[in-house]
């Protein structure tokens, strides 16, 4: 089995509608993932991330370019890939009539799994997503943040060879989407390799060790959570509410990143002390703290990851 688990070359997809001017969802993206790894398509609502999970998982044909599954071809050769990988796709929902345990153990047994070993994966991943105490309830009784967690116990039983993940912790509490994140981290220290579409900052930072934020159908830049905040142009961010009457005066002390009515500079420590007596003068409400991958979103898409686009 190749050692790279996904290759994707120049993909385009073109929507077109009778009497609408066509759109461009995805615009020559191209990534390559390698075995065992994880990493995460970050972007804003409508940039592209689902349009290229849906081509990668083979559920949607590109208008152009490529992507191979392990070696194997995805476009012109979808059924040796479809083993291969395992979906939760965005807000999938579990089978209403069934119960968590039934719904798990039926995917596994669909996809080959023998009886025995179908049952030992379904309690371990139902036991990883907390949800043992109603596994036996008929999911259209359970919560939205349960029904989640069900999806996603559905697809870590596989331990498939690759897995595609959209927005796999939507509607969960905070203490499931960390449950979700160690349960991601121990498959992939087992081989598996995992790709992720998010535009929550803290789940790409904390579970994905390569990140490719992506902005109407490009990838913009890719590297680790660490090396990005680096582009930001330095380590501390001081934000000053209404900062834009200072104008031009702010980007003497680095980037000036606009964000509703506050204003957002990236700077350096040495530089701190003479931009707060600047603000204090102003009397603007000014606050200090590390960059984040906050600012490095900010900086290299323009506008914050909740902005709709």
């Amino acid at each position: 089995m190749s050692e790279e688990a996904l290759v994707a070359v120049e993909l385009r997809k073109q929507y077109t509608t009778r009497g609408s001017p066509p759109i461009d969802a995805l615009r020559g993206v191209s990534l390559r993932i390698a075995k065992g790894e994880r990493v995460a398509l970050l972007g804003r609502n409508g940039a592209g991330k689902t349009t290229f999970l849906r081509i990668a998982s083979t559920l949607l044909v590109p208008s152009s370019g490529s992507v191979h599954v392990f070696g194997h071809d995805a476009i012109a050769d979808p059924d040796s890939v479809r083993p291969l990988l395992a979906v939760v796709p965005q807000e999938g929902k579990p089978f209403f009539h069934l119960t968590p345990r039934e719904q798990v153990y039926s995917y596994l047994r669909a996809r080959g799994f023998a009886r025995e070993s179908a049952r030992a994966q379904s309690e371990s991943a139902l036991e990883q997503m907390g949800l043992l105490e109603v596994a036996d309830r008929l999911s259209i009784t359970l919560s939205g943040g349960q029904r989640q967690r069900t999806m996603v116990a559905t697809v870590i039983a596989t331990e498939a060879p690759i897995m595609f993940l959209d927005e796999p912790t939507i509607g969960m509490d905070p203490f499931a989407r960390r449950e979700v994140w160690a349960s991601l981290r121990r498959l992939t220290q087992r081989g598996s390799t995992i790709l992720l579409t998010t535009h929550y900052l803290d789940e790409a930072e904390n579970l994905a060790q390569r990140l490719s934020i992506i902005e109407r159908g490009r990838v913009l830049v890719e590297g680790s959570g660490e090396e990005l905040k680096r582009r930001a142009g330095g380590t501390l961010r001081v934000s000053i509410v209404g900062g834009a009457r200072l104008g031009p005066e702010l980007e003497s002390f680095g980037t000036v990143v606009p964000d509703g009515e506050a204003v957002h500079v990236i700077t350096s420590p040495e530089q701190v002390q003479e931009l707060l007596g600047l603000t204090l003068r102003a009397k603007l409400p000014t606050t200090v703290g590390p960059v984040t991958l906050e600012e490095a979103f900010l900086r290299v898409v323009g506008r914050s990851i909740d902005s709709e686009g």
